[in-house]
């Protein structure tokens, strides 16, 4: 393709990619794509939503996947659009194949910077953006609340893709089937937003503050994990390293030898088979072989800054990673210095953003990310009471990074933690399960997607009836 129209590029400028596919497996297809826009000198910055969504134009044929991504090469937009195309055949894509029909990969150019431009083979900007709402859904994700800062080409973007967007519907269109936001996980996609999901806390430790020593053994861990998922629980959560305040940090190898056996053992019960397991540490050497021997996504109460190679580890394992808000580590945590915030809500989540912006540069895609304040993590009584009143102020601080950030899902732990036995006045935090609900409800009431409890089947009522109250499709289900 002859690029002499355009002048060699020694600059990096931003450009918007958009993805879609409704062939084979969607998700790994994306992966590939992603990489091998890497490895060709486009460097991706920011990754929209997944969306799932009904065909256009051509309506008998399997849903699409969509998404978007902010990027930035030197390659000049005729060389990037020759890029692309090479990595759609390299990925099955038939050259000249049905127009709007399937297709294993479809990977257009939105924006390239400011440029205007057409021909027979480029149009720039994509001349369909604004009828489309698999589109503008995930390209409004794209912005973020300094991107527009002084720059009037992305302040007429954002306010062209919010009018589109409101035109078509707004976030109604996404309680439909024809478009719904999805996260990746066990080879399916998760609609999270239909209803609370419970992930049911598993420690296999001597130490844990509210149930050390209980459940070392493998015997006893597979009963409770039986046990949990019969309660209820969508997701058990493994932990073999405590995370209290000033614990003892294990090895890579020591955990590892608490974790694998028990993991083993619960993959072999068919009762388990519909449960997800989530793995609960902040080293990615213990991510990386939990997750080979069949756990499907990690916790990190660290959010990536106590193991240098976590980010890069989880994403080339491609699992959902949960990204926890903590200052220093379970030993340093509550030192006076980690405990300082003008407005905890909203310190908490530009603290986030950093961390995300690390993973995503990392590989991370912001769909396979789940965001945790982390109540109970470097904050006082009185923060986590304040923090937990105020998840939303918690998302709009994320917005600093992206809006697709303010969309992930989030996922709240008070379960039996200190600062509700300080509230209520319960020394054992065994005896703190009523007060946990409390807290649960007030998350989902604000919009808490997972909850992280101890105790499922004390919850899974409470989290119903809160369910039917403060969630639409959650009133449908339980009134039927």
């Amino acid at each position: 393709m002859n690029s002499s129209i355009f002048p060699k590029l020694s600059c990096l400028h931003e450009v918007v990619i958009a993805l879609g596919s409704n062939m084979g497996d969607r998700v790994e297809t994306f992966d590939k794509a992603l990489n091998m826009m890497k490895k060709a000198g486009v460097q991706v910055v920011c990754h929209a939503g997944l969306y799932e969504s009904a065909p256009a134009y051509v309506t008998d044929q399997p849903k699409f996947l969509n998404s978007a991504v902010r990027a930035r090469t030197n390659l000049d937009p005729r060389a990037l659009l020759g890029v692309l195309k090479d990595i759609e055949r390299s990925l099955g894509r038939i050259v000249n194949g049905v127009r709007y029909g399937p297709r294993p990969i479809d990977l257009d150019i939105l924006f390239y910077g400011d440029v205007e431009f057409s021909d027979e083979s480029l149009t720039l900007p994509h001349p369909r953006i604004w009828e489309r709402p698999f589109v503008v859904a995930p390209l409004m994700d794209l912005y973020n609340s300094t991107l527009c800062d002084g720059n009037n080409i992305w302040i007429k973007r954002f306010e062209k893709a919010k009018c589109a967007w409101q035109l078509m519907g707004g976030d109604t269109q996404l309680c439909q089937d024809d478009l719904k936001r999805v996260l990746p996980i066990g080879g399916k996609l998760w609609q999270w937003s239909n209803r609370t999901y419970i992930m049911g806390i598993l420690n296999i430790t001597p130490d844990s503050f509210s149930d050390g020593g209980k459940y070392l053994s493998v015997q006893n861990a597979v009963a409770q994990a039986e046990a949990l998922a019969a309660a209820g629980a969508d997701i058990i959560d493994l932990g073999a390293q405590s995370t209290r305040p000033f614990a003892t940090k294990l090895t890579s190898d020591e955990e590892l030898k608490r974790l694998i056996p028990v993991v083993d053992a619960i993959k072999k019960l068919p009762s388990m088979e519909s449960v997800w397991l989530s793995v609960d540490t902040f080293h990615s050497e213990v991510a990386k072989e939990a997750v080979k021997h069949g756990v499907h996504m990690v916790n990190d109460v660290s959010g990536g800054h106590l193991d240098p190679e976590m980010y890069s580890t989880v994403a080339k394992l491609c699992v959902p990673y949960i990204m926890m808000h903590m200052r220093g580590d379970p030993a340093t945590m509550l030192q006076e210095k980690n405990i300082l915030y003008k407005n905890v809500s909203a310190d908490v989540g530009a603290e986030l953003c950093k961390s995300l912006s690390k993973a995503e540069s990392s590989g991370i895609p912001a769909w396979r990310i789940v965001v945790d304040p982390g109540i109970g993590f470097s904050k006082t009584c009185e923060q986590n009471v304040q923090l937990l009143g105020d998840l939303s102020g918690f998302r709009s601080g994320l917005a600093s990074w992206s809006l697709a950030a303010t969309k992930m899902p989030m996922l709240l732990g008070p379960s039996r933690k200190r600062f509700l036995g300080k509230i209520c006045e319960l020394e054992k935090a065994e005896d703190r399960d009523i007060a946990t609900i409390g807290a649960v409800v007030a998350g989902i009431a604000q919009g808490a997607d997972i909850v992280r409890v101890h105790n499922v089947k004390a919850s899974i009522d409470a989290i119903r009836v809160a369910d039917a109250i403060f969630k639409t499709k959650g009133l449908t289900r339980s009134l039927k």
